[in-house]
């Protein structure tokens, strides 16, 4: 059994202390879960009891969230969570650079920043690039964080419109004829993007400006033809373009506009005979000055801490799928004999 340790932390703020401790002391029981140590309140001094290792890291974990509360952050589940991986990882130095700048102010008043490293990489990379390609999985904040840039740049009259468009290709599933007309039509397709929208401006604010031309929700297939300068383009669920869709909207690109692309590569509903355009974008463009790719991972959700089990579960079951042999069929033409591979 190794042997056991004490380690102390100082708190400055009762407050602080509050806070990282969350409700019924959830977070420092995900704390002592996660590092297998024991954690001791005694005024304003927090005392660690475990392995000289764990102990370490949970020094780290609770001096990064004491950090975080005294910078008027949240503590809740998702940055215990994503603090711990830090920490493991040993990248807890990247703490001080979380959470800094708020990207937009919500119709609540909610102010909006990132929450990973990896969030503020994305949200750093749209700020200095014309063009930004987001490559992530589920619940990473690809999409929102990127309407809270348009929203932000739109107040700040850098840009004149912003415009949202993803393909209409629906996720395995056959949806039939939809009543009503064109907008109706594909409203579905369009919807968390709204829902983005909505949270940013508020419905009544958005409706008025959508009204007025400045804010255009709609499916890829209306951007042909079109020179969008001012604005501010978002292309979301990307990874369901196709490598001409994907050339057709990068070249709609106006003087005074950015675009970001969004997606999620391990997702694509196309045809198995189909290449994905966003894919094939990372390929072509990876380099090309002004243009950044930012991946996004696990790490990075922001979702239930569920989501990021599944990710993770997912991600191996391809990897384990990747490493099995091929299966030889038998030719039925030729007495079910193998086929050979020539």
């Amino acid at each position: 059994m190794a042997k056991q340790i004490e380690r102390i932390v100082n708190a400055e703020r009762v407050e602080d202390l509050i806070a990282v401790f969350g409700s019924f002391d959830e977070n420092i029981k995900r704390i002592e879960e996660a590092l297998n140590v024991q954690v001791v309140n005694r005024g304003t001094e927090l005392h660690i009891i475990g392995d000289e290792e764990m102990a370490d890291k949970a020094v780290r974990t609770l001096e990064g969230l004491l950090q975080l509360s005294a910078r008027g952050e949240t503590i809740d589940e998702q940055r215990v969570r994503y603090l711990i991986t830090l920490v493991n990882e040993g990248n807890d130095e990247l703490v001080s650079k979380m959470a800094k700048d708020v990207v937009c102010i919500t119709a609540k008043g909610k102010p909006i920043k990132a929450k990973t490293v990896g969030q503020q990489t994305y949200m750093k990379a749209i700020q200095k690039n014309t063009v930004t390609i987001g490559v992530g999985p589920a619940g990473t904040g690809k999409t929102y964080l990127a309407v809270a840039a348009a929203v932000a740049a739109f107040r700040e009259h850098t840009v004149n419109r912003i415009i949202l468009t993803r393909p209409a290709v629906e996720a395995g599933e056959r949806l039939g004829f939809l009543p009503g007309d064109l907008q109706n039509k594909v409203d579905p397709y369009l919807r968390p993007l709204y829902d983005a929208l909505y949270d940013m401006l508020g419905p009544e604010t958005f409706q008025k400006y959508q009204e007025r031309g400045s804010i255009e929700v709609a499916p890829l297939a209306y951007m042909r033809g079109r020179t969008l300068d001012d604005s501010f383009i978002i292309l979301d669920e990307a990874q369901n373009t196709t490598r001409e869709q994907m050339k057709m909207f990068l070249t709609r690109l106006g003087f005074g506009s950015k675009i970001v692309i969004t997606g999620d590569v391990t997702q694509i509903d196309l045809p198995d005979d189909k290449v994905s355009g966003l894919k094939d974008a990372i390929r072509v463009l990876e380099g090309v000055k002004d243009i950044a790719i930012c991946r996004l991972s696990s790490a990075d959700v922001v979702r239930h801490a569920l989501v990021q089990q599944i990710i993770n579960a997912y991600e191996k079951a391809d990897k384990k799928d990747e490493k099995k042999p091929e299966v030889k069929r038998p030719n039925q033409q030729f007495g079910g004999r193998y086929q050979r591979k020539y």
